[in-house]
């Protein structure tokens, strides 16, 4: 988990040195919310282990270009893991890319929607370390793809500092560990402007 988010920080970095000047606006950002999930057995799957419940952490980037569209891309993962059907400890990892329209309504609130794919990598530890040439893990993972679509309202609180409410809604392709393909999580995003939106 610290490898993959160590990743996504190093890349974010390294796409927002390379920003052309005529971008209007990037930020970076941290949020906490939940995730929550159907409580009905869907049709599709007869299981009843829900993916939801408990703190879900997220890190986040934004660019803005001309028009107030872009791209970002953020990462929610289960703080703590979680017990399947009682037994087996695992975490879900939620990673998205998406388009991103962000319309301001005021000098210090703007709207934002976005929409993408990602995937969604769910981690069983084993309590056993397994290595390959280059890692070890304790873990095997199941990976599934996913459709996201996400708004939020983004508050300037102070400088480059802003808050974000937010709500995002997956739609995991096969997701036949859980109870229902789809989950919705909510959260708060603190977060800081890189590049500032100039008025």
């Amino acid at each position: 988990m610290k490898k993959l988010i160590l990743l996504v920080a190093f890349s974010s970095l390294f796409l927002l040195q390379q920003l052309p000047l005529h971008a209007q606006e990037a930020d970076v950002g941290i949020g906490f919310g939940t995730l929550t999930t159907p409580t009905t057995t869907s049709s599709v799957n007869a299981t009843t282990q829900q993916m939801g419940g408990g703190l879900y952490p997220s890190i986040s980037a934004n660019i803005i270009m001309k028009h107030r569209i872009g791209f970002g891309g953020e990462v929610a993962w289960r703080q703590k893991q979680n017990l399947y059907f009682g037994v087996q400890p695992f975490r879900p990892i939620l990673y998205d890319f998406n388009a991103v329209w962000a319309p301001n309504l005021g000098k210090n609130l703007t709207f934002e929607a976005m929409g993408g794919i990602g995937g969604e990598s769910l981690r069983f530890y084993t309590g056993t370390l397994q290595c390959s040439f280059v890692t070890c893990t304790d873990y095997v993972s199941s990976n599934h793809f996913l459709e996201h679509v996400g708004a939020g309202l983004r508050y300037r609180v102070w400088h480059n500092f802003f808050i974000r409410p937010e709500a995002h809604y997956y739609f995991v392709n096969n997701n036949n560990e859980f109870n229902s393909n789809s989950a919705a999580r909510f959260s708060i995003t603190l977060g800081y402007a890189l590049i500032p939106e100039k008025y």
